[in-house]
């Protein structure tokens, strides 16, 4: 940008008559955080089965992960690895993705933020605030930091045209930041209160809106924003809680993770060429309603 203005044909589209191979990341690399179970692994698959080499980021249960790896390299025949990440803390993160790389072909191309916590300490003025702490530093703190870490790496590609060790970097048209927001984003949920965790998801959302402006050009920054999802994250919540839920939800039930697959695949390849500072809502109709 300049003098207010933008840059006149600073990104160009990619060349494919074809729209399938715009969906490829063969010989790319992505990390995904979050990645053990649940969403974040589905996401995995997803990339796995694009072609892409995947570093998997957990914060706890080692041997889960390192076997959610396995299982990913065995169905789909590419490179994946389990790295414990503590995303809380910026120097963990950058180490982490700067001692990945040269594991993976020295380049990135692709980082999914999907750590994420919840709350369920009820309203906000009885919940406690080290609760309020870990939501806010894992949601939103965990996510800036994965994003400018990311950041670094594909500006420094797009600009010097080089994998980390200074070889050409083939087939790398802008880098693609895609974040966990959630429905909690643009709507507030009931009957369960949660401010802190719905406060959080409208940061990330407006944060990947912000860095689609900061970094056009060499990166795409986009979010999605999912429903209720059945996996072990929303497991504290009672039945009687779902019913209520269900009730609002135009689809009458709750989405399962491989539901927002093609949402991550689509923001992740260059079959999202045009696509930056949106967010993609996967919530059965939810917020339509």
């Amino acid at each position: 940008m300049q003098d207010g203005k933008f840059i006149h044909d600073k990104t160009v589209a990619p060349k494919s008559s074809r729209v399938m191979p715009l969906f490829s990341l063969k010989g790319k690399t992505a990390i995904v955080s979050g990645a053990t179970a649940g969403i974040g692994f589905a996401v995995t698959q997803s990339l796995a089965e694009a072609g892409a080499n995947v570093a998997i980021w957990y914060n706890s249960r080692q041997e889960e992960a390192e076997e959610s790896a396995r299982e990913i390299e065995n169905d789909y025949g590419v490179k994946c690895r389990a790295y414990q990440v503590d995303v809380t803390t910026y120097s963990a993160v950058e180490d982490a993705v700067n001692s990945i790389l040269p594991e993976f072909n020295n380049r990135l191309d692709v980082f999914i933020a999907n750590s994420g916590v919840v709350w369920d300490g009820g309203p906000m003025l009885d919940g406690p605030l080290d609760m309020y702490s870990n939501v806010v530093s894992t949601n939103v703190d965990g996510v800036y930091y994965c994003a400018r870490a990311a950041g670094l790496h594909f500006r420094r590609q797009k600009l010097e045209g080089t994998t980390l060790d200074g070889r050409p970097l083939d087939n790398f048209t802008t880098g693609s930041f895609v974040a966990t927001a959630s429905m909690s984003a643009h709507i507030v949920n009931v009957p369960q209160l949660q401010a802190a965790y719905n406060a959080s998801k409208a940061a990330v959302r407006h944060l990947c809106r912000s860095l689609a402006v900061e970094w056009v050009g060499f990166a795409r920054a986009n979010s999605v924003s999912p429903g209720y999802i059945r996996t072990s994250i929303s497991e504290f919540c009672a039945e009687e809680t779902k019913r209520v839920w269900k009730d609002k939800i135009p689809m009458g039930r709750e989405g399962e993770p491989e539901e927002l697959k093609g949402a991550y695949l689509y923001l992740a390849t260059d079959a999202s060429s045009y696509t930056t500072g949106t967010d993609i809502a996967v919530d059965g109709g939810y917020c339509a309603s």
